[in-house]
């Protein structure tokens, strides 16, 4: 996909309907209040570009910064959101709402822009060591904790 299709699924997310119960299928997840969707994904940890092996990090990051430059230029100045403490939180117990629970297991920060009633995210998921990286992106009602 490229980034104006990646920008257009944000728009489509920002229309649809929350579900009332959570649901997941694939790399995508939904429930009250959010949408969570995985707009790539690398084949695996590395990546072989010809050369030899790169880090897919590197790959999905390129990616990343166009999608978060281009969501600048459409919303403005994003808030880059830090997630450590709130993950600290909710390994101390603290009931974190989703998806920010979600959000802050598989990435260290998001960007994050307030567009209306809605929190549009872009970040980079990975769920543990050398699982492939995920671009993802969601919209949310639920303000930050």
């Amino acid at each position: 996909m490229t980034t104006a299709e990646h920008l257009d699924t944000i728009e489509r997310l920002r229309a649809q309907e929350f579900p009332p119960e959570p649901v997941r299928t694939g790399g995508n997840s939904s429930g009250p209040g959010f949408h969570l969707v995985q707009l790539a994904r690398t084949r695996s940890f590395w990546e072989d570009d010809g050369s030899g092996r790169i880090e897919a990090a590197d790959q999905i990051g390129a990616e990343y910064g166009a999608l978060a430059q281009a969501a600048t230029d459409r919303w403005g100045e994003p808030q880059v959101f830090g997630l450590g403490t709130l993950r600290d939180r909710g390994f101390a117990g603290e009931e974190i709402p989703q998806p920010w629970d979600e959000l802050s297991s598989t990435t260290d920060h998001v960007h994050l822009w307030r567009v209306g009633a809605h929190w549009l995210v872009v970040y980079v998921a990975q769920w543990a060591g050398e699982d492939p990286y995920q671009l993802m992106a969601g919209v949310t009602i639920t303000d930050p904790p």
